[in-house]
Order: structure tokens, then C-alpha cells, then sequence
């Protein structure tokens, strides 16, 4: 490594706790000194692996930039921090924070390097089950159908919204938030925006497994690609991992998932995706 112009890259969904994942982990290095690493949620499970993971990526990158993901979130019983909900996201901020990590919580980072200047806002934003299919049908009936076919996402037993009274509160309160945010920023800086969940229900479309959309994000920021016109989204959660345009928007699901998955499919677009700058881009 050396001098040569930075890259902007992005990874999520290591799920560093499992043991065939943990070499992926180990693998990833940037090609200069100078690239950044986003890591859009689901490093590991149990507070220990996430530190990890998180210290040995700050070790390597420039910067590392990181949003949790609902598996960061659980309070599985074999994690000695009991916290739950937001006093176990307050602690994991505290966590990267001693790193040196960038989070949701800080001041939005500018990308000076190729395709730059460009703000970063890594985001909270959660799932209120508004994706469920088909919309018509209320909560309740669609988590009943869910549990009827056999397809329950691991939230509903780990994922606690303490101290709101739902997790739809809590999910609500964070895009508020967020929102409020994104807002109050120079308009005129471009904008990448990293979180977990997609922002609009339209990727959720690719899932083999249709009933999981109610627990993949929030039709409060289903505009915000609009509003906000961002250079880029990324994300993670579906383990589908590609490139897609919506309203003229890049969006980047750029998970690594479950050794079962990347097994069968491999990393097609590679462990690392370059976000900036862009393919095609002319760097100086």
C-alpha cells in the first residue's frame, strides 16, 4: 500500500461470529492507504465478535464508518452485555467509538477522495413492518401468516425496542430523527447514505422468501433517495447482493451473508464494493 488515490468502499452482513465467516473478516484490506470502509450492519451477534471485527477493520482503513444491523441489536443470552434495545446501541456506539469507528451518532464525515467531496450519513432507521405483503393486510395478520409459513425473523425473540413501547415507536423515532438530520445539512455537498435496511420497499422484491419484507425497513424513507438525492445508498440485510438504480439513484446491497449463501453463489460483485468512485469515474 502506498499513495494511490482512495477508494470509498462499503461491506455488510459479515456475521463475524460464525466460524467459516471469520476468515472473510480477516481477509479484507484496502488496496491504499487511504481508503475508507463503510460496514453497514450485521458484523456479529455477541458484543465480543462485533469489537473484533470493528478494532481489526480500523486497524487497516483510513476510516471505518459503521451502522448496526438487527443482528448487533439482539441480546442473545450468551452475550454477557445484558443491555437491550437502546441502551445496547448506546453501548455499542461507545464501543466503536473507542475504536476510532464512525457512527450514526457523530457528525456526518466528508469524503475528500476520488468522486469527492461527498457527506457520508451512516443511519438507524429499523423496520416498522410496513413492507409486509400484500399492504392491505394489517400487522397482525401478516405476522400470523409469517408464523404460518414457517418464515419468523430472529427479531421477534432477540430484538427488544426497550425503552420504547414497539418497535415501531423506536423505528419511528429514529427516521424522525434522521430525518431531521438529513435535513439540516449543506444541500449542496453530495451525499452517500449507509444503514442497514433498504429505504424503499422495491429491493425487497428479489426475496425468495416474500413474508421477510415486513422485517426489512420502513416506508418512512421510501422518498428519501427523492428528497435527499443522494450519489449512492448502501445496504445490506437481504444478502442478495447487487446493484440496483431507483429514480436514477444507485443503491448497493453489499452483504457478504451466511456461508450457506456465499457457498453457493460466491461474491460475484467481491467481498469489498466500491461506492466512489463510481465505475467509470476518471481518477485524477
Amino acid at each position: 500500500m502506498g499513495a494511490a488515490p482512495g477508494r470509498l468502499l462499503a461491506v455488510s452482513d459479515l456475521h463475524a461470529g460464525m466460524a467459516d465467516n471469520r476468515p472473510i473478516v480477516e481477509s479484507l484490506r484496502p488496496e491504499s492507504d487511504a481508503d475508507w470502509l463503510i460496514v453497514a450492519g450485521d458484523v456479529a451477534e455477541l458484543s465480543d465478535d462485533v469489537g473484533w471485527a470493528l478494532r481489526l477493520l480500523a486497524g487497516r482503513f483510513a476510516r471505518v464508518i459503521w451502522t448496526p444491523g438487527n443482528h448487533e441489536l439482539w441480546t442473545p443470552r450468551e452475550d454477557p452485555v445484558r443491555l437491550r434495545g437502546e441502551a445496547r446501541y448506546r453501548f455499542l456506539v461507545d464501543l466503536c467509538r473507542d475504536l476510532g469507528v464512525t457512527t450514526p451518532e457523530d457528525p456526518f464525515p466528508v469524503w475528500t477522495g476520488p468522486g469527492g467531496p461527498v457527506q457520508i450519513a451512516p443511519v438507524l432507521t429499523l423496520y416498522d413492518y410496513s413492507f409486509r405483503r400484500p399492504r392491505s393486510i394489517g400487522k397482525k395478520e401478516s405476522l400470523r401468516l409469517a408464523y404460518e409459513d414457517g418464515v419468523v425473523c430472529t427479531d421477534e425473540f432477540l430484538l427488544h425496542p426497550d425503552p420504547y413501547p414497539s418497535i415501531e415507536d423506536w423505528c419511528a423515532a429514529r427516521v424522525a430523527e434522521t430525518e431531521r438530520r438529513l435535513a439540516a445539512r449543506d444541500p449542496a455537498v453530495p451525499l452517500v447514505i449507509a444503514g442497514h435496511w433498504p429505504l424503499l420497499p422495491g429491493p425487497t422484491e428479489a426475496l425468495w422468501r416474500p413474508r421477510f419484507a415486513q422485517w426489512c425497513g420502513t416506508e418512512l424513507t421510501a422518498r428519501w433517495h427523492v428528497r435527499f438525492r443522494p450519489e449512492a445508498v448502501v445496504y445490506g440485510h437481504l444478502h442478495i447482493p447487487r446493484t440496483s438504480w431507483y429514480d436514477g439513484v444507485r443503491f448497493e446491497e453489499v452483504s457478504i451473508g451466511y456461508p450457506r449463501e456465499w457457498r453457493r453463489r460466491g461474491h460475484p460483485l467481491g467481498l469489498l464494493r466500491q461506492v466512489l468512485p463510481a465505475a467509470g469515474a476518471r481518477i485524477a
